[in-house]
């Protein structure tokens, strides 16, 4: 169901006259709000499906016992006259006795083979306890563990006794001998179901379970006592199984009406129709039915089993009732033992229901073990008397006149009903009582397609609903289904089908065993079929595949492949995420589709995927490689080259700006890994000899301006923050730095030399924290941050060049990068991935050094070429001294604060130690102990299994939770009533309000500006500060935290840990969504761009997303010495850092910094979609652009102002270079407005104003110099310097002074500090904020700057 645009664009429903024009927030997209943003990514949780019987019995022997002795009455029972004397429909008395003996027998077979006819039936006609005997076991025997059904018949016998008996004869008929009820149930045996048709019955269904109790009893005692008697015997059998049904109570005589049958409940048990239609006539609503007598009914036409006649329908709709009757009383448990596990039982107790309804109007109650709740006033025998009247009303003039019969429109009003259902019913409803006549609907042509739709957006309601239609019986009906042909059918049996696979996988094995997996692969490879059928057979088809040999076979010789490869590029992006995932399920461990793939040219074709503007698609696509690569089949020079060829392409998504690709990224990389160990031990082991002889120059540290004196805040008000795979950041402001301190690297970064290729230098100190293992790994973050930095001047280069041997060291460098990934969870997983092979290597090289040659043993590689790794140039590895580095000179990091109770270290590949052919080992230097023997620790095998069991991501299982969940049911937001439309509408109306109240003050003008209203000290020494647009919040960031502040009510909002590593820093912030679910985007030095949610109200901070903006930061610039002129004393910043600016209207995000590149980002596809050259060699300070215009205005460290137009190529996007200025650029700002000017200010404190259109600038106005920070507002014509000679000044765009501000407000005022950074509310005009550090004090101070008095309280909302 498809939501109308323009709800979801409508202005606010309510809004006053004067709002009613401002929809702009509307119109503006979210950024990071998708369900991958959201959501936790992993599977649904499995409910436990209870539908499908594991005991699924079958009645196979019916022991007839009739007692009849016809002609002589019993003497405990006083019969009426007339009496009833029918016994299955014929009357003894017209007959010889012995002849209506026999005939009653063989009628009440035939009645019972209506209902199983496969069964094996044996009659014993007025019988002795011995023949009665040989039957029970003979049948018994031949049942072995089916189910037998013992029918009794005692019209001619007295009544049961107390001691739990029921009658037979002696030989000659001259005495009535007692049968135990006891001695039965030892000739029975289990499962059997009994049916005593007598009176008085009720007693006999207690004496079962007495005797059933007595066995139990005596079962536990020669348990116990072995030298008991039934100790030294075959264990009886349990009689739990067994099912009772009795024709009356306990005290009750059967009915004597001489209308009714002697065995009414026999017969309604075995012909229910019949017995329902003449007890209907017998009614006094019967009369309201002219013409119709019990004779007549006996001519009723048709068969029972034929749907299309009057007799057939009767039957199909007391079927219907009856179901649905058990169905909405019944518990699910017993429903489904009573009414889907035995076909005759089924019937049994369907028609058990009419026996208690017509048995009862004669004051007699039939008893059943287990025992029911009342049906027979429930509503649906309405709906049945009413089925019946309209067939009734039609048969004299079809008997007569030979008239058509006309269908009952029971189920058609019955679909009618479940459709109200569906459409009126609320949420946390009972379920619809219709839903059992729904599948009996679904036999009919005439109702199918309509019943199939409603089935369909029923099942879509959700996993709950799913799970009831399958406890009713769903299964069987549309799996038959799958047969037909008719093209009308395939999208509802595909929708259905998406829906059970989507919560109960299982069933593939049913589809491929009844060639089910054909329908959906001949409805992928239909053309005609819209894309959201498509879809949908392809993730059936994946589920079939999915873990499933049988499935792979079977869809493989269907073509499945050929098929998924033609829809790659389709337009519909589901479609080409399952398509990937389809591919990659397929050929997981399955060697002949991974073949079939590369005849295919499969990966190839998947390479395109790879630059999907969708994340999902990507990711599926990067899957779909990872299991290609991931076979554990013998390997031909051909497959190797294949392998690496597959890994190069995966390589280039390392800097992908989303999450989950990378995650996926690093388990495709972690499968080749396993499949050439050995390449990559070697190295691992060449890269960690080369950090440890690598001696990086230990700097001395600079201490921050501010800082030699002053304490952080108290680490226990410091807010703990959270991923959503695990509580990442620190609880305390410094111990996450503190995993930092014996990090060797320069703050200047001379050290490190730059090229192009370089991966980046990023890295994320919070990236094992928090992860198993992590104070054990054997790399740890300080390991593989130094490895990263001295492999690009390394003699590897020497050692591997452009070889065969080459691919391993790039994936090997890719793993080093992905380890110090900003978001946590890459971080984690690569992690796993570098220490186990590191374990591995350092555990095999420990015992004896690696030989020259390298040629003891086969490579775990079948090839043979490039194994020698040393041969490309270099020396052979040292294991000692590697396995020294690792274990003994790599300092740990000191002990954080985790829970007490930590495992030992394990590999995290595998719980037993892994080894590769190439490396032997001395089993005494990593001995497990005892509880593992030397074989089993030598077993290959353990160390790739474990990689496939726990290196997943959960993206197919959370994908597919897509199909579980309702996609018909409109989304909460675009729901006009509902509470997140409420809260939009809120926020939206307290925008316009927040925007009209700025257009009035900038209106009348703004003379005087020197109100302070809010002053207070920051944790940390303030970098970055930021307003939000409509919330009375400043966001105030140090090197790597942030804080919260309410500026109104002067509070601490929140304060935490942004996870960047020590060295690094905060250096631009934004928000996101500030219109509505506001996210807070920080960028830091490093390149890393952080997103977080759930700041500044009580919620924990969450990081949404993480990537790395900048690949190629320029180190030299991060130094603390750095100065930029002789004015610009850049104490807290070096460099530029990182510069960003913000399109909410496009989602764009511009990033720059100390690079060469202006580098553009498309937050809806999460990458990088443009890259434009700056043309200099100077890092870019400022950025501004225009979405209307499509401009971007750099300002440079040079002095330069540079214009780009990004719709044109990277060679002619750079339109105009302004190089007016001579110093540093602190701010550069493009007006929104149509003909908006450039305007751009120096350290130098000149201030230009230029067109973007002419070479020179039009005006321009001198400042102070020396300035530090500046703000220009985006909406009045105001800007507000800052300088190192710690004062502020405020100008007008015509360069009137509007105020100076020197000194705080107060009695004896303190001089202010110098200006760190400084921030205009977008706004509200009249405040702006400025951050300032001031003897060594943590301070910022919020200027409210007004013309006249309290105007900050006239915009409260």
């Amino acid at each position: 169901m498809k939501m109308d645009a323009e709800l979801l664009h409508s202005p606010v429903v309510g809004l006053a006259e004067e709002e009613e024009a401002d929809t702009s927030d509307w119109n503006l997209p979210l950024a990071f709000m998708k369900k991958r943003h959201s959501e936790k990514i992993e599977g649904s949780k499995a409910l436990a499906q209870s539908w499908r019987m594991k005991d699924r019995m079958k009645t196979v022997s019916v022991a007839l016992v009739l007692c009849l002795n016809v002609g002589v009455d019993p003497p405990d029972v006083v019969k009426t006259s007339p009496c009833a004397r029918l016994e299955c429909w014929i009357d003894p008395l017209s007959m010889s006795p012995q002849k209506a003996l026999e005939t009653i027998g063989a009628n009440l077979q035939k009645q019972y083979e209506n209902w199983q006819p496969r069964a094996r039936y044996k009659q014993s006609l007025d019988p002795t306890v011995d023949e009665v005997k040989k039957l029970c076991t003979s049948l018994r025997r031949n049942a072995k563990e089916e189910r037998v059904l013992f029918h009794y018949n005692g019209h001619g016998v007295p009544r049961p006794t107390v001691n739990g008996e029921i009658w037979v004869f002696n030989k000659n008929y001259t005495q009535y001998i007692p049968l135990s009820i006891y001695d039965l149930q030892t000739w029975m045996g289990s499962p059997s179901i009994f049916v005593y048709d007598c009176s008085n019955a009720g007693i006999i269904v207690k004496s079962f379970k007495q005797f059933a109790l007595q066995r139990e009893q005596e079962l536990e005692v020669a348990a116990i006592n072995p030298n008991h008697p039934l100790a030294q015997m075959p264990l009886p059998p349990s009689m739990k199984n067994c099912i009772q049904l009795a024709a009356c109570e306990a005290s009750e005589l059967l009915p004597m009406n001489p209308d009714l049958p002697a065995d009414l409940f026999t017969s309604c048990l075995t012909t229910p129709i019949k017995v329902a239609l003449r007890w209907f006539c017998m009614q006094k609503s019967a009369k309201l039915v002219p013409g119709v007598t019990l004779d007549l009914i006996e001519k009723i036409p048709g068969r029972l089993n034929d749907r299309r006649t009057p007799l057939g329908e009767l039957n199909w709709i007391f079927t219907a009732i009856t179901d649905t009757i058990a169905w909405n009383v019944l518990p699910r448990d017993l429903f489904q033992k009573l009414f889907r596990q035995d076909l005759l039982v089924a019937s049994l107790f369907r028609n058990f229901l009419l026996a208690e309804r017509i048995m009862r109007s004669y004051n007699c109650t039939p008893v059943s073990s287990p025992r029911l709740p009342p049906t027979y006033m429930h509503a649906m025998w309405q709906a049945w008397d009413l089925a019946v009247d309209i067939c009734l009303s039609q048969l004299p003039t079809i008997i007569e006149e030979g008239t058509a019969f006309r269908h009952s429109p029971f189920f058609a009003e019955q679909l009618t009903a479940f459709q109200v259902w569906l459409t009126m019913g609320v949420e946390n409803r009972n379920p619809p009582e219709q839903l059992p006549i729904v599948l009996q609907v679904l036999l009919s042509q005439v109702h199918r397609l309509r019943a199939l739709d409603l089935l369909g957006r029923f099942l879509d309601l959700g996993p709950w609903a799913v799970s009831l239609a399958l406890s009713v019986g769903i299964f069987p009906y549309v799996l038959k289904l799958l047969q037909s042909s008719a093209r009308e059918l395939r999208p509802l049996l595909v929708f259905i089908w998406a829906k059970i696979l989507a919560v109960d996988s299982s069933c593939q094995a049913d589809l491929v065993k009844d060639n089910g997996h054909k329908y959906f692969l001949s409805v992928l490879a239909d053309p005609y079929m819209p894309a959201e059928h498509r879809t949908m057979a392809v993730f059936i088809l994946a589920v079939i595949v999915n873990s499933y040999n049988i499935g792979q076979e079977a869809c493989l010789q269907g073509n499945l492949i050929a098929i998924c490869l033609e829809q790659l590029n389709d337009p519909h992006p589901l479609l080409r995420q399952w398509v990937a995932i389809c591919l990659g399920r397929i050929w997981q461990n399955f060697d002949s589709a991974r073949w079939c793939g590369v005849r295919d040219s499969a990966h190839e074709k998947l390479y395109s995927l790879l630059s999907d503007p969708i994340p999902e698609v990507r990711c599926a696509a990067v899957f779909a490689l990872g299991t290609f690569v991931g076979n554990s089949a013998e390997r031909t020079d051909h497959s190797t080259t294949i392998d690496h060829n597959v890994a190069m392409m995966l390589a280039q998504l390392i800097n992908d700006g989303s999450p989950i690709v990378r995650k996926e990224l690093v388990v495709a990389l972690s499968h080749l890994v396993v499949q050439y160990e050995s390449n990559f031990c070697t190295v691992a082991l060449q890269f960690m000899e080369e950090e440890k002889n690598y001696a990086v120059p230990s700097p001395a540290i600079s201490t921050e301006p501010g800082n030699q004196s002053q304490v952080r805040e108290s680490p226990a008000r410091m807010r703990s923050v959270s991923s959503y795979t695990n509580i990442r950041a620190a609880t305390t402001t410094r111990n996450l730095n503190k995993s930092l301190q014996n990090l060797n690297l320069s703050e200047e970064g001379g050290s490190v030399a730059f090229s192009p290729g370089n991966l980046s230098t990023s890295s994320s100190a919070s990236s094992t924290l928090g992860s198993p293992d992590n104070d054990e790994y054997i790399l740890s973050f300080e390991t593989i941050d130094k490895m990263r930095r001295v492999s690009s001047y390394s003699s590897l280069n020497s050692l591997i060049g452009v070889s065969f041997n080459s691919v391993y060291t790039q994936i090997w460098r890719v793993l080093l990068h992905l380890a110090a990934d900003p978001f946590p969870e890459v971080s984690d997983l690569a992690m796993k991935v570098l220490n186990s092979i590191a374990y591995k290597a350092t555990m095999n090289a420990r015992p004896q050094k690696i030989s020259g040659s390298l040629t003891q043993s086969a490579p775990a590689s079948p090839t043979s070429k490039g194994t020698h790794i040393h041969q490309a140039g270099g020396s052979p590895p040292m294991p000692s001294a590697s396995s020294s580095s690792l274990t003994n000179e790599v300092p740990k990091p000191p002990a954080r604060e985790l829970p007490p109770a930590r495992p030992p270290y394990t590999p995290p590949f595998s719980g037993q130690a892994p080894h590769s052919h190439q490396f032997q080992r001395h089993r005494k230097m990593f001995d497990k102990g005892p509880d593992q023997t030397a074989d089993d620790s030598d077993e290959p095998g353990g160390h790739r299994n474990f990689i496939s069991t726990t290196m997943q991501t959960g993206l197919c299982d959370w994908s597919a939770k897509y199909f579980a969940q309702p996609v018909m049911k409109m989304p909460e937001e675009h729901d006009v009533e509902s509470q997140v439309r409420k809260e939009r509408e809120w926020r939206f109306l307290r925008n316009a309000r927040v925007r009209r109240q700025s257009q009035r003050i900038m209106q009348r003008g703004i003379t005087r500006l020197d109100d302070q209203i809010f002053i207070n000290r920051n944790p940390g020494v303030p970098s970055v500060v930021k307003f939000h647009p409509f919330n009375p919040c400043i966001a105030v960031a140090d090197k790597d935290s942030i804080c919260f502040w309410d500026w109104e009510k002067g509070e601490r909002l929140d304060y935490f840990y942004n996870g960047n590593p020590r060295y690094t820093r905060i250096t631009a912030m934004e928000y996101l969504n500030g219109h509505d679910c506001s996210l807070l985007l920080t960028a830091t030095d490093d390149g890393a761009l952080r997103i977080w949610k759930n700041f500044a109200d009580q919620k924990n901070p969450e990081m949404v997303t993480a990537w790395q903006g900048l690949s190629d930061m320029l180190p030299t610039t991060r130094g603390l010495a750095r100065r930029v002129s002789i004015y610009l004393d850049r104490s807290k910043q070096g460099g530029a850092g990182m510069v960003v600016d913000w399109e909410q209207e496009t989602g764009l995000l511009m990033t720059s910094g100390d690079v060469r590149v202006i580098r553009i980002w498309d937050t809806d596809r999460e990458m990088k979609v443009q890259d434009f050259p700056t043309g200099a060699d100077s890092c870019v300070t400022s950025l501004s652009c225009d979405p209307h215009r499509s401009l971007i205005v750099a300002g440079l460290g040079d002095g330069s102002v540079r214009v780009y137009d990004r719709r044109m190529g990277p060679n002619e996007c750079r339109i105009m270079t302004y190089r007016e200025h001579g110093a540093w650029v602190v701010k550069a700002h493009l007006q929104k407005e149509t003909e908006g000017r450039i305007i751009s200010v120096s350290v130098n404190g000149d201030v230009r104003f230029f067109e973007p259109r002419m070479l020179d600038s039009v005006n321009v106005l001198q400042t102070v110099k020396g300035l530090t920070a500046l703000d220009i507002h985006p909406q009045a014509n105001l800007f507000a310097c800052g300088s190192m000679n710690q004062f502020i000044a405020v100008y007008s765009s015509n360069g009137d002074v509007i105020s100076n501000i020197k000194y705080y407000d107060g009695f004896m005022g303190q001089r202010i500090g110098a200006i760190s950074c400084l921030a205009f509310h977008p706004y509200w005009v009249p405040s702006f904020c400025i951050k300032l550090v001031f003897l060594g004090a943590r301070r910022f101070v919020c200027l409210s700057l007004v013309s006249w008095p309290n105007v900050c309280s006239s915009v409260r909302l």
